[in-house]
């Protein structure tokens, strides 16, 4: 005897899937850029990137270029919200917002912004594990699935200039990061970019984890590589900034349904 015929396959387009949206005016994609920026520094502060006023995203303004939207000086990343959001010029002036930014790192943020026109967001904070490995002068290896979206796609800035950062510092650390996702900083921490706030963001998280898993391993044995081929392979399927939207999406629901507040 036969069983109960099963259920039909759903049709795909019955089924959601996030993408990331498209916007009707500038004020729309800014109020998102926003949203998505005070949405990653809570969720950076949760993660424990917070290290005293040391960190920053910036997202790029939609409209004006040459600006850029930032965490406010001062206030802890778990208590951002929208409205706290602090419009700064690539000089690190204050052209709308009610609170001073941090000029030495935002320095560093407006010198990458101006050398890579395809970036949206730029993501700094002194992390634990990516501190340790900027402190050993190392990339990341190809040892994990996730390591891989970073292979040949993140380089090192091999030098410590201290904590001011003026603007020639700044041009450095860009033509050092040239065309990738990431750099690790010596001495200092990660560096992350992408097309939007969540990729930059998504990029940060999986690279201090990514650093985690390599000091953990190394401190274990020895690591065992990817082969060349299958990282790159890995880093085509995984390293794309679309990819590093999607896998963020759930991070930016948990924190948005749980503190609803970040939207004021």
């Amino acid at each position: 005897m036969h069983g109960p015929t099963p259920p039909l396959p759903l049709p795909t387009d019955r089924l959601r899937f996030a993408m990331p949206p498209m916007h009707e005016s500038l004020e729309d994609e800014r109020r998102h850029r926003k949203e998505r920026l005070a949405g990653a520094l809570r969720i950076f502060g949760r993660l424990g990137y917070e290290d005293g006023v040391s960190g920053h995203i910036t997202a790029r303004d939609p409209e004006y270029s040459d600006c850029f939207w930032v965490n406010p000086f001062g206030i802890p990343f778990r208590h951002v919200t929208v409205s706290d959001l602090v419009l700064a010029n690539q000089d690190g002036q204050v052209v709308d917002g009610r609170y001073h930014v941090n000029q030495a790192a935002f320095t560093v943020h407006a010198q990458v912004h101006a050398a890579r026109p395809d970036v949206v967001a730029v993501a700094h904070c002194h992390s634990v594990h990516g501190r340790a490995l900027a402190a050993l002068g190392e990339l990341l290896e190809p040892i994990t699935q996730e390591s891989c979206a970073f292979y040949e796609d993140h380089a090192l800035y091999d030098a410590y200039t201290g904590v001011a950062v003026d603007a020639e510092g700044g041009r450095r650390i860009a033509a050092a990061l040239g065309s990738r996702k990431a750099l690790v900083l010596r001495n200092h921490g990660l560096l992350t970019v992408g097309d939007s706030v969540d990729a930059a963001a998504w990029w940060f998280v999986s690279m201090e984890r990514s650093c985690q898993v390599q000091l953990t391993a190394q401190a274990a044995g020895r690591p065992v590589r990817i082969d060349h081929r299958m990282a790159v392979a890995t880093r085509e399927q995984l390293g794309g900034d679309l990819v590093a939207w999607i896998n963020y999406q759930p991070m930016w629901q948990e924190v948005s349904r749980s503190e609803p507040d970040l939207m004021s």
